[in-house]
């Protein structure tokens, strides 16, 4: 009779992340293409290795906003790369460069114009 031998899956799966992070560096949806595992999955795994002081945090990806929000783990001890914020004063400038662009492109567009008001200062209004 031949004897079976179990596998706990969830070993063999970390030792897949864990041989991974040898390699280089990796954020979490890049692992969870490499190993196959659901990415919230990778992301407990990630953290959990970070907890332990397995794993830095060696550097930050933008997202699509151009926000400092995706994690690159680095396996080892190591201290975490410092995340860039905007400041409150960068933000608000940001805003305002874009409602002008959008303001310009309705004008552009002949959806909207400026009119000079009563004390000299230009409105934005929409064409009826």
């Amino acid at each position: 009779m031949k004897k079976t031998r179990i596998i706990k899956m969830s070993a063999v799966l970390q030792a897949q992340i864990i041989k991974l992070m040898f390699d280089g560096t990796y954020n979490c949806t890049q692992l969870a293409e490499e190993t196959g595992l659901h990415y919230v999955t990778v992301l407990q795994y990630t953290r959990e290795l970070h907890r332990a002081g397995a794993a830095h945090i060696s550097s930050w990806e933008k997202d699509a906003r151009g926000r400092d929000v995706i994690k690159v783990y680095k396996l080892g001890p190591g201290k975490d790369a410092k995340r860039e914020r905007m400041t409150q004063v960068e933000r608000q400038a940001r805003h305002r460069d874009k409602l002008k662009a959008q303001k310009l492109a309705q004008v552009m567009a002949g959806t909207a114009r400026y009119v000079q008001s009563a004390n000299g200062r230009l409105r934005f209004e929409a064409v009826a």
